[in-house]
């Protein structure tokens, strides 16, 4: 869990030095209409937060790593045609965008009855979940951590799979920006050949023969410092080790959300039959031996032959063809 910036005076600072550039604490004064002493109370905590501050005398307060801000008109600017269909907030931070905007997916929610589209974006989560209860790790400006709210006509039993299609979704958008290579590990795991790249987070709220609402968290890394790899405890990769171009974090939200949309409207039509072919080009397991560890502790050894039509992992055992639907998988990274 990361520490909040609970100030308004410092986020406003941080914007200010956003652009990586030395600037002195006499001209941030100036500029906010404050003393030096409130300058320097306002950033004496952001390390906390894991933003890398420099103080040096004579120049001011720079930021070591500069910190590229989501701005909502740029994120419109790259979507184009497609930007009247999401309704976009950007947060300084959050705890988490998911259970944000969970809050606001009820039918008795204000715009509870709207069609899908709302998008909720932080630039610093301070308890981000994964799978399991997991913890996300993230800092200041160097992940893009964002969540989607989705309406479906059907229930939530007609929702098996998801998971799978929005990792489709994630996939494509990064080969449009560049990534190749990118895989993904069942149930919803974004992989690079270094690591783990990002992870998706589906939780629903509806009746079981509809009509549902899906809230849609995805977190992909853009750079992990060193004091952030400390904290995760298996191998992550990010996009600035994979990307020979990077895209800006405004840039690949926009693509995001136009393949999430196009593989939203798919499921909706045919579920995830009609992805599976294409999820199963992606499964860094296909075919290969693998571990499954079940809730209950016990292991399941196979193949994994890829997926069911409703996103089942499916095992070639010794005891024949076996199909799970919940599981940690364990094999070649």
């Amino acid at each position: 869990m990361t520490t909040g910036i609970a100030r308004t005076r410092t986020w406003q600072l941080l914007n200010i030095l956003a652009d990586g550039e030395f600037h002195s604490g006499e001209i941030l004064a100036q500029q906010l209409g404050v003393s030096r002493a409130s300058i320097s109370n306002a950033l004496a905590d952001v390390t906390s937060c894991d933003v890398a501050l420099q103080r040096i005398r004579g120049r001011g307060y720079r930021l070591a790593r500069p910190w590229q801000r989501l701005d909502r008109e740029e994120i419109l600017r790259w979507l184009d045609k497609d930007a009247g269909q999401f309704a976009i907030e950007i947060l300084p931070q959050a705890a988490s965008t998911n259970t944000l905007l969970l809050q606001r997916a009820g039918p008795n929610a204000p715009n509870g009855s709207a069609p899908g589209g709302s998008v909720l974006a932080a630039e610093l989560q301070t308890a981000g979940r994964g799978r399991m209860g997991r913890t996300w790790h993230s800092g200041l400006g160097n992940a893009l951590t964002f969540s989607l709210l989705w309406r479906f006509d059907c229930g939530l039993n007609a929702l098996s799979g998801l998971s799978l299609a929005v990792g489709v979704a994630i996939v494509r958008a990064l080969n449009k920006v560049g990534v190749a290579g990118v895989q993904l590990k069942w149930p919803n795991d974004i992989l690079t050949p270094q690591g783990k790249l990002g992870g998706v987070l589906i939780e629903a709220q509806g009746d079981m023969l509809g009509p549902s609402a899906v809230v849609i968290g995805i977190g992909l890394n853009c750079a992990l410092p060193t004091h952030l790899v400390r904290q995760i405890d298996q191998p992550a990769s990010a996009l600035e080790d994979v990307c020979a171009t990077m895209p800006t974090r405004n840039q690949l939200l926009a693509v995001a959300l136009q393949e999430l949309a196009g593989v939203l409207r798919q499921f909706a039509q045919s579920g995830f039959a009609a992805l599976r072919a294409e999820w199963e080009q992606y499964h860094i397991h296909q075919n290969e031996p693998v571990q499954l560890q079940l809730a209950d502790g016990s292991i399941a050894n196979g193949k994994a032959r890829g997926v069911n039509d409703s996103g089942e992992l499916y095992l070639e055992t010794a005891q024949g063809a076996r199909y799970f639907n919940s599981g940690e998988v364990a094999g070649r990274q």
